[in-house]
């Protein structure tokens, strides 16, 4: 099997990457799909709302470990908003995306996170929230310190970045990805799961406390 600090990764055949799905949540044009191109592929552009669901790979190394994301991209607009619950089951990481411009898609990330919460078994997703965007903070309606403390709030990752300047990209993605290697690693000497929440401490996630409607 593929090694992750020198622990087996379930599934993984000799010599191949650990493989995690990862999905991008958030509303629409808060910039999922740059975010995804951009790491992907190194490029930025103008691109149509996704419609259902885009999916994307991406070979990595991190340290001695290769790992390989497979980046499902769902739609941001309420008219998909059912369809991309399907996208959850088997999720072992997901972003939560907003707009740094947006308040209104910073309440939404919330609300995704709730709707993740339901739909997933505690303890076996990573979550970043991530604020985007960064390259219009003149524009800014979420400050950095708004979105950490959420994020600290419900013990989750968090970062801001810049899909279009490409800054923090990478480092949104190998965040992830080393959370998930130290995770595959805890399992190793952990007795059961299902015992942790979606926070990163363990501690199961509480309502959220602001843009409540």
């Amino acid at each position: 099997m593929a090694q992750a600090g020198g622990v087996p990764c379930p599934g993984a055949a000799p010599g191949q990457p650990c493989v995690f799905k990862l999905v991008l949540l958030g509303s629409g044009s808060v910039g999922k799909s740059s975010l995804a191109l951009r790491y992907v592929k190194n490029d930025f552009k103008s691109i149509l709302p996704t419609v259902g669901c885009a999916f994307f790979t991406k070979v990595v190394e991190l340290g001695a470990v290769s790992l390989k994301f497979e980046i499902w991209d769902t739609a941001g607009q309420e008219k998909y908003h059912s369809i991309c619950h399907l996208y959850f089951r088997g999720a072992n990481a997901a972003l939560l995306v907003y707009d740094i411009t947006r308040k209104d898609s910073f309440c939404k990330a919330q609300q995704w996170l709730q709707d993740l919460e339901r739909q997933v078994p505690f303890g076996e997703v990573v979550v970043m929230l991530v604020g985007n965007k960064t390259d219009l903070g003149e524009q800014r309606e979420v400050t950095f310190q708004e979105g950490k403390e959420f994020a600290e709030s419900k013990r989750l990752l968090f970062m801001e970045a810049s899909a279009k300047l490409n800054h923090q990209v990478t480092e949104v993605f190998s965040a992830v990805g080393r959370e998930l290697l130290r995770r595959e690693e805890g399992k190793q000497g952990r007795p059961q799961r299902g015992e942790a929440g979606l926070a990163r401490s363990g501690v199961p996630a509480g309502p959220a406390r602001c843009c409540a409607q």
